[in-house]
């Protein structure tokens, strides 16, 4: 028996001629939470899509608790995934979208969603439709959070929300997943809020895995040197930098892998924090494979 939620075995995903998902294979153990980073157009909402069933890949396997997730009720009562541009019927208030979620997730807690609505200050006398972008966002938390499905998918679940209510959003989410562990794969852009919850790092570039790692891992897995350009220069060809930017006289460049035990004189160096080391994979053609 494995203790892995999912399991992705070379999925690739085609829309025509373009390719969304190149061979991905990895997998993600039950009760973790997992960061799933990337840039635009990276395949993540791709990805998240096959492990919720809405759709299946062109080549490869997806398995959620063993079953193939596409068309199958079993996987779908357990699974949870709003995406972030998610629609509702043009006459639906924030009661008729409460009402309905029982019939889609066999362990929805009204109560807690009405205490998430509350919580965050849903309208109840205002048609969804016209709600903001981050009212919709709220929306999207209480019912995923309050589905307490074993699978729980966020696709960028903070959008159009202030600081405050991003903050709130990372406090329920630990609070409810202590209470009710579950599995957990959240997309973001805010790689530096929510670095401190995530179990586990899948990083997509181009639709590949580029970082595939445990959170305890991340420390070493980038570092960045800053110094005179021309020195940084020669450290990044001889040591294949996946980014060097420069300004004047001076330059930085970033690397894969752990700080070196030394570097040459008047170069500066440090690790790479993740964020950062997220924007060079995104902005590095071969990206980095751990």
């Amino acid at each position: 028996m494995t203790d892995n939620a999912i399991n992705l075995s070379g999925v690739t995903r085609r829309f025509g001629s373009v390719t969304a998902l190149d061979e991905v294979t990895t997998s993600i153990k039950t009760g973790q939470i997992c960061g799933l980073l990337g840039s635009n157009g990276a395949g993540k909402t791709t990805l998240m899509s096959l492990i919720a069933g809405h759709d299946q890949p062109t080549d490869g396997r997806v398995e959620v608790h063993g079953k193939r997730p596409f068309e199958s009720a079993a996987v779908a009562a357990q699974t949870c995934f709003i995406r972030d541009n998610q629609r509702y019927p043009d006459d639906y208030k924030l009661t008729h979208a409460l009402r309905i979620a029982p019939a889609f997730h066999p362990h929805w807690d009204s109560d807690y969603a009405q205490e998430l609505a509350e919580n965050f200050r849903l309208p109840t006398k205002t048609d969804t439709k016209k709600f903001s972008r981050g009212q919709l966002s709220a929306l999207a938390i209480t019912m995923t959070l309050a589905s307490r499905a074993p699978i729980t998918i966020f696709d960028e679940p903070y959008l159009g929300l202030d600081v405050s209510a991003r903050h709130k959003f990372y406090e329920v989410l630990i609070e409810d997943y202590t209470r009710h562990p579950r599995t957990i794969v959240l997309s973001t852009h805010l790689v530096g809020e929510m670095q401190s919850i995530f179990d586990h790092v899948i990083v997509l570039h181009h639709g590949k895995v580029h970082l595939d790692a445990a959170a305890d891992d991340l420390q070493s897995l980038g570092y960045e040197v800053s110094g005179r350009a021309e020195t940084v220069r020669t450290w990044a060809d001889e040591n294949a930098a996946m980014t060097v930017r420069a300004v004047g006289s001076l330059a930085t460049a970033t690397f894969a892998g752990p700080v070196p035990s030394s570097v040459p004189a008047g170069l500066d160096v440090r690790d790479l924090p993740l964020h950062d080391l997220v924007a060079a994979i995104g902005d590095n053609q071969q990206g980095v494979k751990s």
